[in-house]
């Protein structure tokens, strides 16, 4: 059974989604937390909403703090990976281990999966993560620090917006927001 929980955070309102085994999906904050509801219920339409279980609670002051800006390490936060192709576990766990305001290109994740040219499959996987923050596929970039793409909703803003709350500085970023 799916349950989720939606939480305040300092830029709106995440939310995370879960079973017996793990984190099944995360939501990026949103300010409106309608959104986030129907966000779930899309794809979860049997999910029932859910007080944050304690083997979560860390996980979630987690997304709360690197959105303050911390410097927070989520990579030990349960996931459910029974749904996840075997290619994207790997993208994923490389992912994770990025640290907050450090950043790896997608050719550089498919140097360590072994072949550079995986570099499109890569980028793939990652518009494919179920959890963005605790997989932080913001922290992932195109050749030369440029964004690259982002899934979620505001784009390569967004992606922006989560690598300067972190410290982290894309090369774009110095155009964006030049005066």
């Amino acid at each position: 059974m799916t349950q989720y929980a939606l939480f305040e955070t300092a830029i709106g309102f995440a939310g995370i989604a879960w079973n017996d085994a793990g984190l099944v999906a995360c939501h990026l904050p949103e300010r409106d937390t309608d959104n986030s509801r129907r966000s779930f219920l899309r794809r979860f339409p049997d999910a029932t909403e859910a007080a944050i279980p304690d083997r979560l609670a860390s996980t979630v002051e987690g997304i709360r703090a690197l959105m303050r800006g911390e410097k927070v390490d989520l990579s030990d936060a349960p996931l459910d990976l029974s749904q996840t192709p075997e290619f994207h576990a790997r993208v994923y766990e490389i992912a994770r281990a990025i640290p907050p305001g450090e950043t790896l290109t997608y050719g550089e994740i498919a140097v360590k999966l072994g072949d550079r040219l995986l570099a499109r499959d890569v980028g793939q996987a990652l518009g494919k993560n179920p959890w963005p923050i605790v997989v932080p596929c913001h922290r992932v970039t195109a050749a030369g620090g440029k964004p690259g793409g982002f899934s979620a909703r505001g784009g390569v803003n967004t992606k922006l917006k989560l690598l300067g709350i972190e410290g982290a500085r894309a090369a774009a970023q110095a155009d964006l927001f030049a005066s």
